[in-house]
């Protein structure tokens, strides 16, 4: 019986990360297409959201990425060596969103909107 759940958290956990990928890769191509229909037009309004929406996309797969990560490690696989595996991608990975999150939005995620000095858009 556990092992039965250990398998299908295991999928679950794939499935998950899956949709992680799935969420960057639609994100970047829904990006790429509204930026390629204002190309005739193009200007740095364009661009800007072009790189929102492919930065939003990459962190939504990520957050997934790292549930996938987790639901995993601690149904399936619970050594201390897979634990510490997950401590250092979820480490990574969170850097990844945080950096990412800077350059989406230009301020840090713990700011507040109003507190970051503004941008030209």
């Amino acid at each position: 019986m556990i092992e039965e759940l250990k398998s299908v958290f295991g999928i679950v956990g794939l499935a998950v990360e899956g949709a992680g990928v799935l969420a960057m890769l639609l994100g970047c191509g829904f990006a790429t297409l509204r930026y390629l229909g204002r190309l005739p037009v193009a200007d740095d309004v364009a661009y800007h959201n072009f790189r929102r929406g492919l930065g939003r996309s990459i962190m939504i797969g990520l957050e997934y990425m790292i549930a996938g990560d987790i639901i995993r490690t601690v149904t399936v696989d619970t050594t201390l060596e897979s634990a510490a595996v997950l401590a250092a991608i979820v480490l990574i990975r969170a850097f990844l969103t945080m950096t990412l999150a800077v350059e989406v939005e230009g301020r840090w995620p713990w700011q507040r909107a109003g507190d970051a000095p503004a941008r030209e858009r």
